[in-house]
């Protein structure tokens, strides 16, 4: 008796889920379809879209293991909650408590920032300034940038007035002490805690010398 359709699917879909990512052109082979016919396969599982690769992967909605900032990522393949890099980038930027800057954001989505964020000028949700020589990422909503802004200003002056080169100290033994501390681990330090950072500060300071803890790939 020839293997039915629905039969055909539920295999295909358990070997989707052991492969966790897979092409457009791999689903095609798999179900033995047309190419119409497997986007709407797709788009009926809710399939994430791979927003680096040009988009070429895929993977079903109920594989990505989403961080705080909805960012999944398989081997070199990155994956986002919103949707594409457009998306993504607006939505990091909407919920950064002081804006980002280009490497803030090529951090976070795992990619060289000057390989995709000239495309985003003058994208709508996100306001372009630049301040003391570089430039920073704000939403356009007039309330939320005066916040925004606000953030980024304490963070300068932090940085100018507080921010000494024992406190670098504290921070960096806090680090060797504490291998592979993320930043919230790090405020919560009785050390920390003591010298009363802002976390804007610490964030930046990390960030500036490529110290913020990175999430690992994800193994199958």
């Amino acid at each position: 008796m020839s293997e039915s359709k629905e039969e055909r699917q539920k295999v295909v879909l358990k070997h989707l889920k052991r492969k966790k990512v897979f092409t457009l052109e791999q689903l095609v082979s798999y179900l033995g379809c047309s190419v119409p016919t497997a986007r709407l396969r797709l788009k009926k599982w809710r399939s994430y879209t791979s927003y680096n690769k040009n988009g070429r992967y895929y993977s079903l909605h109920t594989i990505p293991r989403f961080d705080k900032n909805g960012l999944w990522h398989y081997e070199h393949i990155f994956f986002s909650k919103s949707g594409n890099l457009k998306k993504t980038l607006i939505y990091l930027v909407q919920r950064s408590p002081s804006g980002l800057t280009g490497k803030e954001i090529g951090d976070l989505v795992g990619l060289p920032p000057r390989s995709f964020l000239h495309h985003f000028r003058n994208t709508a949700g996100i306001y372009r300034e630049k301040i003391e020589g570089r430039y920073i990422y704000f939403s356009d909503d007039p309330g939320r940038y005066q916040r925004q802004t606000g953030n980024r200003s304490t963070l300068i002056v932090y940085q100018d007035k507080l921010f000494s080169d024992a406190d670098a100290v504290i921070i960096l033994t806090a680090l060797i002490r504490h291998h592979d501390i993320s930043l919230e681990e790090i405020m919560a330090l009785p050390e920390i805690r003591a010298q009363k950072l802002s976390s804007f500060v610490i964030h930046d300071f990390l960030s500036r010398h490529d110290l913020l803890k990175k999430t690992p790939d994800i193994q199958p």
